[in-house]
């Protein structure tokens, strides 16, 4: 079956239809990981986007359902180069057509991504709508025109779960490798939903953690009442400046010296809480290859990121102190409070999929825990 790509500046691109039947549209962005895919399929923060990969062949791999990132796939759409017709691991359940078929993903595939990426590069990220079958460009390019706009989009009430509830470790965590294992009592953390990815509770597990999961728009007196060793703010999707009830949490445990640990949409939640901005970028940070240097030690992390807002360097006040930079533009990575157990990263620790370069940020939060206690 035929697809359309259509963008608001006019632009469309011709394909073949890659997954469900049917019309979808969101913010066109570009991820530049050569795996990972279904991670990225299901990861909460790509929530109303349409993510084109740059890798040519994607799907060679099949799908898996040990590597979801959430209880469902996220994306708004799907854009491809190349689709593998088959899935060549012994650990596949299916395709990923078939995968992207089941959870009525709109795809399209034999498009020219290197031209699309060069484009948002380019221009920016845009609106766009992709449909199969036989459509008018023309109006197709009219719909990409109508639809809202990232900015001012609270989208964490759309990902963020129902109710609070305790996370329970996978018996077999086998394909993830442990760090060295704390000694002493099991640390309780409290976590907000804002759409977090699942594999940071299965670190948060495999460094010693118990770990109570709470809907974004859970009072933080609530959460406070049950006495957290720690508390961390998850990464999600939209505009982090309209989200007035989670920056009052963020305040909030500043205010109250509570151990903190926030990534990505956490990280700029605490920045604003600090009295920091935030804006949009261009084109965003996506993919599992970023460099990011550590400013104490002047290592450099290999990095999965994802993200189209940052914290305004200019806009930071005296107490938040910048610990990790991106070396790409040199925007902010990371954030620490001069006073306060309070710290955060934009990219991803967890790495999934990526390496392990930064897993020792969850050390550090379990030290300003023990610390506290």
């Amino acid at each position: 079956m035929n697809a359309v790509l259509a963008l608001e500046d006019g632009t469309w691109f011709r394909g073949k239809a890659a997954g469900a039947a049917g019309e979808t549209g969101g913010e066109v962005v570009f991820n530049t990981s050569m795996t990972g895919y279904q991670e990225i399929l299901t990861d909460p923060s790509y929530s109303g986007q349409i993510v084109t990969m740059t890798s040519p062949e994607i799907g060679n791999y099949g799908v898996t359902d040990e590597d979801v990132e959430s209880r469902g796939v996220q994306v708004a759409g799907f854009i491809m180069r190349d689709q593998s017709p088959i899935a060549s691991n012994w650990r596949a359940d299916g395709t990923l057509r078939d995968y992207l078929t089941r959870h009525n993903i709109v795809a399209i595939a034999d498009v020219d991504t290197r031209a699309l990426t060069r484009l948002l590069r380019s221009a920016g990220v845009m609106r766009g709508v992709i449909a199969t079958g036989k459509v008018d460009p023309a109006d197709l390019v009219e719909k990409a025109r109508a639809l809202p706009r990232m900015e001012g989009a609270d989208l964490v009430k759309d990902v963020t779960c129902g109710e609070p509830f305790d996370y329970q470790p996978p018996a077999d965590d086998g394909f993830r490798a442990p760090p060295d294992r704390r000694s002493g009592r099991r640390l309780r953390v409290a976590a907000y939903d804002f759409g977090m990815k699942w594999n940071i509770l299965r670190r948060f597990a495999a460094h010693g953690c118990d770990v109570r999961v709470y809907p974004a728009s859970t009072p933080i007196e609530t959460v406070l009442a049950t006495k957290p060793d720690g508390v961390f703010l998850s990464n999600g999707p939209g505009d982090p400046a309209v989200l007035d009830y989670a920056i009052g949490h963020a305040r909030a445990l500043i205010d109250a010296d509570v151990p903190t640990f926030g990534i990505c949409l956490g990280h700029q939640l605490l920045g604003l809480a600090m009295g920091a901005q935030t804006f949009k970028l261009k084109f965003g940070h996506r993919g599992a290859n970023h460099p990011v240097k550590d400013l104490r030690t002047g290592a450099i992390e290999i990095t999965s990121q994802n993200h189209g807002f940052a914290v305004d360097p200019d806009s930071l006040p005296d107490q938040a102190l910048i610990t990790h930079r991106n070396l790409y533009d040199n925007t902010i990575e990371g954030l620490r409070h001069v006073s306060k157990p309070v710290f955060s990263v934009q990219y991803h620790p967890e790495a999934a999929p990526g390496p392990h370069d930064a897993d020792y940020l969850f050390a550090e939060f379990l030290a300003a825990m023990d610390a506290r206690a």
